[in-house]
C-alpha cells in the first residue's frame, strides 16, 4: 500500500519515515516537507540512508491524493485545512491536535481560531476504540503527554478506585516534543544539565484532551493539575500521575485493575512490582510501561508512565492506528522493545 506523509521533515515526519521503512505491507510513495520542498530527505534526516536520493515533495493535496493512507504531521491547526482537499474515501491519520477536542470553545482557548471538527480518537487500547478505529477512515492522533497520562489512569476512574476530583500530573518530556523549530529555549547550552517547567497553571495545550479522555472514563467531570517539564534529553516521556484513593481501594486492587486492563496488549506493559518505568527502556518503542504505588499517609495513589514521544506518542502510534484502519495486523511494523542503554 501507498504511503504519502505530510511534514515529513519534522522529527514525528522523520520517525514516521523510519517506522514506514520497516513496514512489510507500507510503502512510501510521498515525502512532503513545506519549507524543505527540494531539499533532500537526507539533509534533514541522516539516519535513513536508505532514502538516500529522495526529496521532499511540495505540500498540496493533489501530490497527497493518489496514496492508499496520508499521514499529517503538521503543526497544530494546519491539517484542517489540507484534509479538506483529500477525497473523503481516503484513510488519513493526523498526528496533530486538529480533530482531537469535542468541545469548539476548548479548541478556541487552547489553540485559537475555528474548530475544524472531531474525528475518530486514536488511542487503541481505551475501551471500545480499537473497533471504532477500524471502521474509520480518518483517525485523530492523541497527543504524546495524553498517551501516557491516559493510559495511566483511565482504568483507575472507570472502575472507581480514585477520586475524579483530585487528579495530579508532573510530567517531563524531551526536547523532540517542541517540535524542530529553532528556539533559544531549546538550545543544547540551554538544556543541557538543566530541567525547567513550561506552561505552568493549565495553560499546556494537552490539559483539555487528557481531561477529556479521563472524564470519558470516569463517567464525571475530572479536575486535574498538569504541569509539563522539559528534561534535557532528546526523547521520551516520564509522567508521574497522582489521584487520592476511594474508599476500600488498596495497592493490590490498584495494581490488579491496571494488569487486567492491558492484559493481551501488546504495546502496554505493567511492570513487575519494584520495577519503575524509564525512558530509556522505552526510547525506539512503541511500548508504554506502567507501575503504581499507594501512598498510606496520604491516601494518594502514584501511577508512573513512560513512553517514547515520538513514537507510541507520535509516528508508532500513527501506524498502529493505520494498520487498524487498513485491515492489517496491529502490532505490524512497529518495534515493542526500546533500545536502551
Amino acid at each position: 500500500m501507498q504511503v504519502a506523509v505530510a511534514g515529513a521533515s519534522g522529527y514525528a515526519g522523520g520517525e514516521l519515515l523510519r517506522l514506514l521503512q520497516g513496514h512489510p505491507e507500507l510503502e512510501l510513495a510521498v515525502a512532503a516537507g513545506a519549507a524543505a520542498a527540494g531539499s533532500l530527505v537526507t539533509d534533514h534526516h541522516p539516519q535513513l540512508p536508505d532514502l538516500a536520493g529522495w526529496v521532499f515533495a511540495e505540500t498540496r493535496p493533489e501530490v497527497l491524493a493518489d496514496a492508499d493512507v496520508v499521514f499529517l504531521a503538521l503543526p497544530h491547526g494546519q491539517s484542517a485545512a489540507l484534509a479538506r482537499g483529500l477525497p473523503p474515501g481516503l484513510p488519513v491519520v493526523d498526528l496533530g491536535a486538529d480533530f482531537r477536542l469535542d468541545d469548539p470553545g476548548e479548541w478556541a482557548r487552547y489553540y485559537g481560531g475555528e474548530h475544524a471538527g472531531t474525528w475518530t480518537y486514536g488511542l487503541p487500547e481505551l475501551a471500545g476504540a480499537r473497533e471504532a478505529i477500524a471502521s474509520s477512515h480518518r483517525v485523530a492522533n492523541p497527543g504524546c503527554y495524553v498517551t501516557a497520562v491516559t493510559l495511566a489512569l483511565a482504568p483507575l476512574l472507570a472502575d472507581g478506585l480514585v477520586e475524579p476530583d483530585d487528579l495530579v500530573v508532573v510530567a517531563a518530556s524531551g526536547t523532540s516534543g517542541a517540535g524542530r523549530a529553532a528556539k533559544t529555549s531549546l538550545l543544547a547550552s540551554e538544556v543541557m544539565g538543566s530541567m525547567s517547567a513550561y506552561k505552568v497553571g493549565g495553560s499546556h495545550q494537552h490539559t483539555p484532551e487528557m481531561a477529556q479522555n479521563l472524564r470519558r472514563a470516569a463517567g464525571v467531570d475530572v479536575r486535574l493539575s498538569f504541569t509539563p517539564l522539559l528534561a534535557p534529553m532528546p526523547r521520551g516521556i516520564l509522567a508521574t500521575c497522582s489521584a487520592r484513593v476511594a474508599a476500600g481501594a488498596d495497592e493490590a486492587s490498584i495494581r490488579g485493575c491496571l494488569r487486567d486492563a492491558y492484559a493481551g496488549e501488546p504495546f502496554v506493559h505493567v511492570l513487575a512490582d519494584g520495577r519503575w518505568p524509564s525512558t530509556a527502556a522505552t526510547s525506539g518503542s512503541n511500548s508504554v510501561h506502567l507501575q503504581a504505588a499507594l501512598d498510606p499517609a496520604s491516601a494518594r495513589v502514584t501511577v508512573v508512565a513512560a513512553e517514547d514521544n515520538l513514537v507510541k506518542g507520535a509516528a508508532g502510534q500513527a501506524v498502529q492506528n493505520a494498520n487498524l484502519v487498513l485491515g492489517l495486523p496491529e502490532t505490524m511494523g512497529l518495534p515493542v522493545r526500546g533500545v536502551a542503554p
